[in-house]
């Protein structure tokens, strides 16, 4: 590259010593012609022939002749008034005349000048033409200069160009290739020129390129003539290359030329198959994906193929990732995928929809039944089941995992791919209600029900917007004296038809959706904002406890939201709980602990709520930042007539007290629950012998009486 370098920096000095040279000798042309001591043009860059003391004093002539616009005569610049003190100063020119250099285009290049230091008789009208027709050729020598040097530019470019370009004549003969051409086809310097250029076009695809110039060479347009395509060029050694072509022609008949423009698209072709590949593969584990599953249904049921679809949930896989990072859980997701690969029927196609959502698409050799194909694929989901029931080992690791599966087929289920997963999808989300090794297959029950829990998610969103949604607070009260020491906010639903609704009516429809998070920062900060009114009211300041959804944890943002609730009504963390599921302590994973024990080191109360009926383990109590622990409704309801369940309450208190953490006890409703709950060493309870769930204000109007305590008591 150096070397081209110096070789392009040497032809170019090269061209311009030869124009310098042809402008020397008119030059010197004008001083034999008019006898003169000093001869010179002089321009907008370096001046040739004077010295440069002599190029200083000729300036401001040249500067006049090029303002006249004509060939300029002084005779004794000491005596003329335009050049007496420039002369005086400078005391080197008496006599100047001078041309201008005019191009066809009006612009003046420069002046072609004699000078003495000597006065001279003005010229004579011969004279002056000899030297304006001098300056004519001057100008005719540096526009051939420009010409050239511009020719030889652009064959410098032609050759150093990454670009492959080729020409031909009318016959097809190749007239030139330039270095990047014969390089992209494999052939050494100057060996295409007059080949064929058939030559470098596959055989199979001659006979389309002949016409193609038949048709060209007889007169007609050329079709690729200002845009490009994608063709195949044959290289000298038979190898094939992809390249993007555009053509262009000139002239006609048999002076007619042909030009084409070539890049080597190769690493395009590559890239793009790297990326249709990944459209329809999953990046983590080479799977199909969603859509290459979705193009698989629709070519079999295209070709007239009954098929069966599962979709895996599986359990654990995410808890995995997230407690022992992600290395791990990509580590468990290979084995996984190995075994289940390993137990599937023949044809079967394992498919990757989610993080932790697998799809199996079965395939049907023939055209079986309906009962056949639901006996396939029950039977292919227990050899699933059966194979992920086994631990995997990663590294140091046992790892367990399950799953949940829904069960779909076409043409029954669906028409088309969408169909078919969404019913396939929709048995899922059943199955992972039922227990361990839940499986379900779709019925149209499903389709409206889901229609229904849309049309319950969009009334929600309305009613929330509208004002319709509120939150309403029950007491928790200290058992020994009856006093209020805080709240639970409860969310309710004024209905505009059906009245007020309890969340059992559609907080699952909340709960299965993306309205999760979103009721669930409205109910953190509705708590907010009636906590600080209470406080600005001067009512006694209680506790409120809110409780959180699934998604709030899993969008990792609580802590953050929790702080901004909090400085936006100006309220201390101390007066917020925080009561969470087993479910949501199950996880105890850093994304699920870190926020939560953010906010507990702040002062923010953290409460498991319903604890025994759920997997929670002394180990979770231990490493979960918890305050409170609650005791279900279920296990106080009969704990008169249940030991089992009086032994549970029984074991959770001692639990509590020995976590040094608050136990109390919810649903209430009697005297003799009361005092049984009071025997075996319960402090704080919840119920409706307390109070049942009210609205802000009205539980505002309570605290203001002037015993609040009463307002709360056993007799309320």
């Amino acid at each position: 590259m150096a070397d081209d370098r110096a070789g392009s920096a040497a032809m170019r000095d090269a061209r311009t010593a030869s124009v310098e040279a042809s402008l020397q000798g008119l030059i010197d042309l004008a001083a034999d012609l008019l006898e003169a001591p000093i001869a010179a043009i002089l321009g907008a860059g370096a001046p040739i022939g004077p010295r440069a003391e002599e190029a200083n004093a000729l300036a401001p002539f040249r500067d006049r002749a090029i303002a006249r616009g004509d060939v300029l005569v002084v005779p004794d610049a000491a005596i003329d008034p335009q050049f007496r003190a420039d002369s005086a100063g400078r005391g080197a020119i008496r006599f100047f005349a001078g041309a201008p250099l005019i191009d066809r285009d009006g612009t003046c290049l420069g002046v072609l000048c004699v000078a003495d230091p000597a006065p001279r008789p003005p010229l004579a009208d011969r004279t002056r033409r000899r030297l304006a027709r001098l300056s004519d050729l001057a100008v005719a020598v540096l526009a051939q200069g420009r010409r050239t040097m511009a020719q030889r530019d652009a064959e410098e470019f032609v050759a150093a160009t990454s670009s492959a370009l080729i020409t031909t004549d009318a016959t097809g003969r190749i007239t030139f290739a330039n270095p990047a051409c014969e390089t992209l086809l494999g052939y050494p310097a100057g060996a295409l020129a007059g080949r064929d250029v058939a030559s470098i076009v596959p055989l199979r695809l001659r006979g389309h390129h002949v016409a193609g110039m038949g048709a060209l060479t007889a007169g007609g347009p050329p079709k690729l003539a200002g845009r490009s395509v994608e063709v195949t060029a044959l290289r000298a050694d038979g190898s094939e290359v992809p390249i993007e072509l555009s053509l262009c022609a000139w002239g006609e008949g048999a002076a007619m030329g042909v030009g084409a423009v070539m890049r080597d698209i190769s690493e395009r072709r590559r890239r793009n198959a790297r990326l249709l590949r990944l459209a329809h593969e999953d990046p983590g584990t080479g799977l199909p994906n969603r859509v290459r599953l979705s193009g698989e249904i629709d070519a079999r049921l295209a070709a007239r193929r009954p098929v069966g679809l599962l979709t895996l949930g599986v359990d654990g896989l995410r808890a995995v990732t997230d407690g022992f990072g992600s290395g791990i859980g990509a580590a468990l997701l290979e084995a996984l995928v190995v075994r289940l690969a390993g137990r599937l029927p023949p044809g079967a196609l394992l498919a990757r929809l989610g993080e932790d959502e697998l799809a199996v698409l079965l395939a049907a050799t023939e055209a079986p039944g309906e009962a056949d194909l639901e006996a396939g694929t029950e039977a292919c989901a227990e050899a699933l089941f059966a194979a992920l029931a086994e631990p995997v080992t990663v590294g140091h690791h046992v790892l367990h995992v399950g799953a949940r599966i829904g069960a779909a087929q076409a043409p029954r289920d669906g028409a088309d791919a969408a169909e078919l997963m969404a019913a396939a999808d929709l048995a899922l989300e059943r199955a992972r209600h039922m227990g361990p090794r839940g499986y379900r297959a779709f019925t149209p029950a499903m389709r409206d029900a889901a229609k229904t829990r849309r049309d319950l998610q969009d009334a929600l969103l309305d009613g929330l917007a509208a004002g319709e949604v509120a939150l309403h607070y029950q007491p928790q009260i200290e058992l020994a004296t009856g006093r209020l020491r805080g709240v639970e906010a409860l969310i309710r639903w004024n209905h505009p038809t059906r009245g007020l609704l309890a969340p059992a009516e559609f907080l699952p429809a909340i709960e299965a959706s993306t309205l999760a998070t979103r009721f669930g920062q409205w109910c953190l900060d509705e708590a907010c904002r009636q906590a600080a009114a209470w406080r600005k009211a001067g009512l006694p300041r209680i506790g409120v406890a809110v409780n959180l959804f699934d998604a709030q944890i899993r969008a990792g943002t609580l802590a953050e939201v929790v702080i901004q609730a909090l400085a936006r009504h100006r309220l201390p963390p101390e007066i917020l709980e925080l009561e969470v599921t087993e479910m949501i302590a199950l996880a105890d994973a850093p994304a699920t602990l870190e926020p939560l024990r953010r906010l507990r080191a702040l002062g923010v109360g953290i409460a498991l709520d319903d604890f025994g009926t759920g997997y929670a383990s002394l180990s979770t109590l231990k490493s979960f930042p918890l305050t409170k622990l609650k005791i279900d409704r279920g296990f106080v309801r009969d704990v008169l007539h249940d030991a089992h369940d009086a032994t549970i309450v029984k074991a959770v208190l001692d639990i509590g007290r020995s976590l040094d953490l608050i136990v109390i006890a919810e649903g209430i409703e009697t005297p003799e629950q009361e005092a049984a709950l009071m025997g075996m060493g319960c402090r704080y309870a919840q119920g409706y012998r307390y109070g049942r769930p009210v609205p802000g204000d009205l539980l505002g109007r309570r605290l203001a009486e002037p015993v609040p305590a009463k307002a709360f008591s056993r007799s309320a």
